[in-house]
């Protein structure tokens, strides 16, 4: 038995979900309006403001769409309601970020400046030279965005230089010892 597919989905108030033929899920929210295809075996089911999944065999590939399914689903309801952010943070002499328009130019170390444009959907936010706050509704488009960012310089074990995610702990390693 999936834990996660059985649970329940309670829909807060002020946000409407749709189900149409095939599963493909529309939800819309005070912040906006997601749309995905979900899995189109599963059964999905909407009564008094509560979404509950249920899968059609016991086969192991249902087992697994399941819960991926709901989670699927939890997630849009949950962005169009509250939201996803993600920080990241730049460590590091000279490293640095600045917001110019709909452009984020990092400064990390190398020759040049490396300039990403923001995608549709996605909000960026240089509060401080060192730290990116990445909002949006879609979870899997902020995680993708961030990750980007973070890509570009991955940060280093010895002396932690480079870009985190504010949450993440780097396992430092001691360095050569002089004699």
């Amino acid at each position: 038995m999936s834990r996660i597919g059985l649970l329940p989905i309670d829909i807060p108030a002020g946000v409407e979900v749709k189900i149409s033929e095939k599963n493909l899920a529309e939800v819309k929210g005070p912040k906006g309006t997601l749309e995905q295809q979900l899995c189109s075996d599963m059964d999905i089911n909407i009564e008094d403001n509560v979404v509950t999944i249920q899968r059609p065999n016991e086969s192991k590939k249902m087992k697994s769409l399941h819960g991926l399914t709901r989670s699927l689903l939890f997630n849009m309801i949950e962005g169009v309601t509250n939201g996803y952010t993600k920080t990241l943070l730049i460590e590091g002499t000279g490293y640095r970020a600045a917001k110019q328009g709909n452009k984020l130019t990092l400064n990390l170390g190398y020759s040049h400046p490396i300039e990403v444009e923001d995608p549709e959907g996605i909000n960026v936010e240089v509060p401080e030279a060192h730290q990116i706050v990445i909002t949006g509704i879609d979870k899997q488009q902020v995680g993708n965005y961030a990750a980007v960012i973070r890509d570009y310089r991955k940060p280093e074990p010895y002396k932690g230089k480079g870009v985190r995610y504010s949450d993440e702990h780097i396992r430092r390693k001691i360095g050569k010892t002089g004699k």
